[in-house]
């Protein structure tokens, strides 16, 4: 494979380096570390968040807040080089970190920051935030990463291909436009699209976006040609790519019918998401299962549901069973994943609570500018404080998301299809024997194609209403909760974390990506 140059704005490598917000960076930290190990030659292009994502805390009366505390690092090594890129006709310094391969094992990642002395005020906070709710600091965002970006590889590696992971890093391939013209473009960028809901595929003022300089010195005509007026940063990218891939079956037929319009745009290929087994796995359940030794299997469950018990009291003041099937719901909080379904009927809720068939956490973290999202979550820590055996937790970051993949028993998963593009979460519990429940959506329906009785499925697919689904859902979690702790469900449990690494580990995405895509 032909050594490629990775642009993300988010990687979650370590609980350490709070350079992430969810999926999409939980995603780039796996192919990471699996390329490592696979020695391929790789280099990673982000962002340096001097405040991360956020931090979600609770304020006095228990609900979420947002709160932003500066973060340092002393693993980066400072390689002592800056680069200009010009944004809004103003020269802003960009000075890069370089994340050793040693320290995470993981192939080398580059962190640019504009958070230095160099530079004014305002341009040092474009990279305060990851995903900053200013349209103008998110656009000096995409510069920094697309243009400055590719500076600092031009500088410190010999790169032949370069593959921007969703469309924010753009503006590189108008600064190899600029440089050398749109065939060395289509030979040179690939590009993977995510979510397919409209705020996963911007669009922007085309002259707008060349006033802040997005397209390097290409022509507004050019750009209005590759992408429209107003500017789709999504289709810009299938038109200037050599390849693009969606990351799941399902996917790919959602975003060919949703481009089926563009024309002159690349082929589009499926590589289904997966996650590194090695980070995420517990070796015990691992061997327990290889095994089929139910009893160990068991022993071993117990004790991680305690550990993530310990967190819930914490956080709550609720005392867990570990004797109860515990299902968890924890993902990004946004509208189309439903992290209010579980509640669509609060009366079946709370008989299922009341006669002990199940117990029920949430967690995970709405946007900071995503008000609707951040009232769905305190909604639940109300509704969540007179029902016992159900609790939501704040926090939500790798450490947090280990725990509830541990020591959860099903993996709740309820997006409206076709919304998830993939979603990987579920993957990595189900390593750990939390079996995946979820609707007709995202990887799930490759992985039901592949082992239907390894999984709960919510619904037909086809009938995708709040009303059907959360009355199917209900159904299935009574069947779980009815088989959970017999035989047959320890065999299920078994089945699900032999099964799940055979297509849904990390090594096997990275392969597909170098020889359908960086070939």
């Amino acid at each position: 494979m032909k050594p490629t140059a990775y642009f993300s704005m988010e990687f979650a490598i370590d609980q350490a380096l709070k350079t992430y917000a969810g999926g999409l960076g939980f995603l780039a930290g796996s192919f990471f570390k699996a390329a490592k190990r696979l020695n391929y030659p790789i280099v990673g292009v982000s962002i340096l968040w001097s405040y991360g994502y956020y931090d979600q805390v609770r304020d006095r009366e228990g609900r979420m807040k947002v709160e932003y505390v500066r973060k340092y690092y002393e693993f980066l090594e400072d390689i002592k080089l800056k680069v200009p890129v010009t944004i809004n006709n103003t020269t802003v310094w960009v000075k890069a970190y370089k994340l050793e391969e040693d320290v995470f094992n993981t192939c080398p990642i580059y962190f640019l920051t504009t958070d230095i002395p160099e530079n004014d005020y305002l341009s040092r906070t474009i990279s305060y935030h990851l995903y900053d709710g200013n349209n103008l600091t998110h656009i000096a965002q995409e510069i920094v990463l697309g243009i400055g970006g590719y500076k600092v590889i031009k500088e410190c590696e010999n790169v032949k291909l370069f593959h921007i992971n969703e469309a924010h890093a753009l503006p590189l391939g108008f600064k190899l436009l600029a440089e050398y013209g749109l065939d060395y473009v289509r030979e040179h960028l690939v590009f993977t699209t995510h979510t397919p809901v409209p705020a996963g595929n911007e669009v922007q003022d085309i002259h707008l976006l060349k006033n802040m300089g997005f397209f390097d010195t290409v022509d507004i005509t050019t750009a209005e040609k590759l992408g429209g007026n107003p500017f789709n940063l999504t289709v810009a990218a299938l038109r200037m790519s050599k390849r693009a891939n969606a990351v799941s079956k399902l996917h790919k037929k959602t975003t060919e019918k949703m481009w089926d319009w563009v024309k002159d745009k690349c082929p589009i290929i499926y590589i289904t998401n997966a996650q590194d087994r090695h980070y995420w796995q517990d070796p015990i359940i691992r061997d327990a299962a290889k095994e089929y030794d139910y009893e160990k299997l068991r022993e071993r469950k117990m004790e991680l549901k305690k550990q993530l018990f310990e967190e819930v009291a914490d956080q709550t003041g609720k005392i867990f069973d570990p004797e109860i099937m515990t299902v968890v719901w924890a993902r990004r909080f946004v509208d189309y994943k439903r992290p209010y379904l579980p509640l669509y009927d609060e009366n079946r809720l709370r008989e299922l609570l009341e006669n002990r068939k199940i117990q029920i956490i949430w967690a995970g973290k709405p946007h900071p500018n995503d008000t609707n999202a951040q009232i769905t979550f305190n909604w639940i820590v109300s509704k969540t404080r007179n029902l016992k055996g159900a609790a939501i937790l704040t926090g939500y970051e790798l450490k947090l998301s280990k725990l509830l993949k541990l020591g959860s028993d099903i993996w709740l998963n309820t997006p409206k299809r076709p919304n998830e593009a993939s979603g990987t979460s579920g993957m990595t519990a189900s390593m750990n024997a939390s079996i995946h429940m979820s609707t007709l959506d995202g990887w799930h329906v490759e992985w039901v194609e592949m082992y239907p009785e390894d999984s709960f499925t919510i619904g037909d697919g086809i009938n995708v209403s709040d009303e059907f689904e959360a009355k199917c859902m209900y159904e299935q979690l009574e069947i779980a909760a009815d088989m959970y702790d017999t035989k047959e469900w320890w065999k299920k449990a078994c089945n699900c974390v032999n099964h799940i690494v055979e297509f849904f580990d990390a090594e096997r995405m990275v392969k597909e990506y170098a020889t359908k895509m960086y070939v």
